[in-house]
């Protein structure tokens, strides 16, 4: 199997060169002229993702040479969408004779760094993805306690715009739901791996669907439980959503039945009618979800200039810095698939999407040819997850679905967020090094070894 090295560095060169482009894009249409901080920034990004491709090199030869560019390219543009909101909301500021925000592009450039870091220690200590499986009790309990901490903090140290969902100290905050992810991630792969057998038993067909057994469904009513406990406790639709779903797409991988994803889907649909009764934030979500443009003054207000932005940039957008993404509340987080869209139009966000759908292919072709089967579940994870986050927010931004909060992978800012997905793409990476990996050939035997031998008296 070659190493495909050169082709992943070919592959970088190519992204820092699209993302350098469009920054100058932005300097030039925005300010009118390109400052010499675009070849600074493009020189800094090419350095910190040539890091990344030296120490893959020296720790992973045999990786997938693809998803780095991939997430470089993902991460390099949202740099450059959050520094071009960054103008509008400076250029806004001084019309206004407000102060001048310092802006967030030069934060999100160290949680970068900080999540490149974490991606290189992941792959310095992490040399066998299979040694996480004996570590998968204790992740569980760090995953359960990440996703309970939020909510048993007092108000004003855990929730933003109504979620608690945050651990807010001294002007620092963090997202512990996102390492939580990770954590239970790797917990269901291992646990599936050992309990496969059992919860692949059928009882009784019905409707031509084989069904589990009835004392087998306890791990999804558990799970069904806990992501309703996030849903109460935290006010967080799109986290009890990620959870459950990957759950549910876990089992079905593991066991090959359909009647899991029936199940998980009946549980969902339950899980929701209880959630919409009973929780007031819950209806009013899906009441602006509905009929945005009856709220378009307040709670609907969001949602409804998102729209206008996506239906502004039509097929081929505004162009970057010829919109007004800024004019839509939280277009650097939730909303920036909003500013893909205005400023890049349909063809740009399809193929940001694009990007997104190449990472994922090449996940689970990764959880193909792994040879083991706690690999396979684990890589099967990390790439739904990923799809799935993606869908929920794009799905949430342009009204397929009641919005949920979740950020997008590598292009929201965020650094709990960005950090995390780090780490999710450097396990991928391991598992796909060990995948690609030729299998170590036996020593030969000397040849008396297989001489047939008679004892003589």
């Amino acid at each position: 199997m070659p190493r495909r090295r050169g082709t992943e560095l070919a592959l970088l060169v190519f992204a820092v060169v699209l993302v350098v482009t469009a920054y100058a894009v932005v300097e030039a249409t925005v300010n009118e002229a390109m400052s010499s901080a675009v070849w600074r920034y493009g020189a800094f990004f090419a350095a910190i993702y040539a890091v990344a491709h030296g120490v893959i090199r020296w720790l992973a030869p045999y990786a997938d040479p693809l998803i780095l560019p991939c997430v470089a390219l993902l991460n390099g543009l949202g740099l450059v969408l959050i520094r071009r909101l960054d103008l509008a909301e400076q250029a806004d500021a001084a019309q206004d004779g407000q102060p001048i925000p310092g802006g967030d592009a030069s934060v999100q450039v160290v949680w970068t760094c900080i999540g490149l870091a974490l991606f290189v220690t992941v792959l310095l200590v992490i040399r066998d993805h299979r040694a996480l499986a004996r570590y998968a009790y204790t992740l569980a309990a760090a995953g359960l306690a990440f996703l309970a901490l939020p909510a048993v903090l007092p108000s004003r140290f855990s929730e933003v715009n109504g979620a608690k969902i945050w651990i807010r100290v001294a002007g620092f905050s963090i997202q512990p739901g996102e390492f939580a992810k990770l954590a239970l991630m790797v917990f269901f792969a291992a646990y599936l791996v050992q309990k496969r057998d059992v919860l692949a038993l059928a009882s009784r067909r019905f409707l031509g669907v084989y069904l589990p057994r009835g004392r087998d469904l306890g791990p999804v009513l558990v799970a069904w439980g806990l992501s309703l406990l996030v849903l109460v406790g935290e006010k967080d639709l799109g986290t009890s959503l990620l959870f459950f779903g990957m759950f549910v797409v876990l089992l079905y991988i593991a066991t090959e039945r359909t009647s899991w994803l029936l199940i998980g889907v009946g549980l969902f649909l339950v899980g929701a009618l209880i959630a919409h009764s009973l929780f007031t934030h819950v209806q009013d979500r899906v009441t602006v979800w509905l009929h945005p443009f009856d709220y378009r003054n307040d709670e609907g207000y969001q949602i409804v200039q998102s729209l206008f932005g996506l239906g502004t940039g039509g097929l081929f957008g505004t162009g970057l810095g010829g919109g007004r993404p800024e004019t839509v509340p939280f277009a650097k987080t939730d909303f920036i698939i909003a500013t893909v869209g205005e400023e890049l139009g349909l063809v740009g966000l399809v193929a940001l999407l694009v990007i997104y759908a190449l990472i994922v292919i090449r996940g689970f072709r990764t959880a193909l040819t792994v040879r083991d089967s706690f690999g396979k579940l684990l890589a099967s994870g990390l790439s739904f997850v990923l799809a799935w986050q993606v869908f929920i927010v794009v799905g949430g931004v342009t009204k397929l679905i009641p919005l949920t909060g979740l950020t997008t992978p590598f292009l929201s800012y965020g650094g709990s967020s960005l950090v995390a997905n780090f780490a999710l793409i450097a396990l991928l990476l391991r598992i796909s090094d060990a995948a690609r990996r030729p299998p170590v050939k036996a020593p030969p035997r000397p040849p008396l070894a297989e001489a047939m031998t008679e004892v003589v008296r």
